[in-house]
């Protein structure tokens, strides 16, 4: 087993800045995207969709297959249950799991000390803990509708930082925040980018959006895309080409 004490660190190719979301409906079709990209990317999401059909199935699958795992089912509940949840997702050596920013600096806090405890005991590796800011998927308009005044890059920035006291290692964002996350949280500070589509991709349900060379230009860690990916005519195509383009922003950094 690996240590407990876990440091995270930047990723050291393009390649494992890559996560793919795995959002299909059964173990089998997800069994055939991890044999065709295993290697080929950092990291597969498994999100609520999969989790919900095949359960830990679904992670020990890609783990078997020497892939990493960022568990993305955005635990929000009273802190005793996301500690615990936390606990059992580090137990199934998920390299990445978050939970939802809003549901409390206390939340947030109990989770990252009951996750350092089961490392320490259970001689576990320590998996990169991340809170999710503000849904991709939501703008000004919807925030306002449940109650949050102001500008979405403000809320975000606001729940970054309350990650950051709370001990948590990073944030899922869209990427045009990440300016205004690195100013308040530092370098050191994960972010992971959702609301990735190629150039002139279709945005789907995604309202604020970027392609990955401007998600890598913007500074973002790791960038999570999903149906670029699963709906090409050539999946694997897609992936070398993102990753040969997200190489090409890089050294012009």
């Amino acid at each position: 087993m690996a240590s407990g004490l876990h440091i995270v660190r930047a990723p050291i190719s393009m390649r494992e800045r890559l996560i793919v979301a795995l959002d299909v409906e059964d173990l089998e079709t997800a069994k055939q995207w991890v044999t065709l990209l295993a290697g080929e990317v950092g990291m597969f999401k498994v999100g609520k969709q999969l989790f919900t059909h095949s359960g830990p199935a679904a992670v020990r699958l890609i783990r078997e297959s020497g892939g990493e795992v960022f568990l993305d089912l955005k635990f929000h509940d009273i802190p005793n249950t996301v500690a615990k949840a936390a606990a059992q997702a580090t137990r199934l050596g998920v390299k990445m799991f978050n939970v939802h920013a809003s549901g409390s600096l206390t939340m947030m806090r109990q989770t990252a000390k009951e996750v350092g405890r089961v490392c320490r005991q259970e001689n576990l590796r320590r998996p990169i803990m991340l809170a999710v800011t503000v849904l991709t998927s939501l703008d000004k308009s919807d925030l306002e509708k449940v109650g949050v005044e102001g500008e979405v890059a403000d809320q975000v920035t606001r729940l970054a930082l309350l990650t950051k006291e709370a001990g948590m290692d990073g944030v899922v964002a869209a990427p045009h925040e990440v300016a205004g996350i690195r100013a308040a949280c530092g370098k050191r500070f994960v972010i992971v980018a959702a609301g990735i589509r190629p150039s002139g991709g279709k945005r789907n349900d995604q309202k604020r959006v970027m392609t990955p060379q401007q998600a890598i230009a913007a500074g973002v860690d790791y960038i999570v895309v999903g149906r670029p990916i699963l709906e090409a005519r050539d999946p694997l195509r897609a992936v070398r080409e993102m990753v040969l383009d997200m190489e090409q922003e890089s050294t012009r950094r």
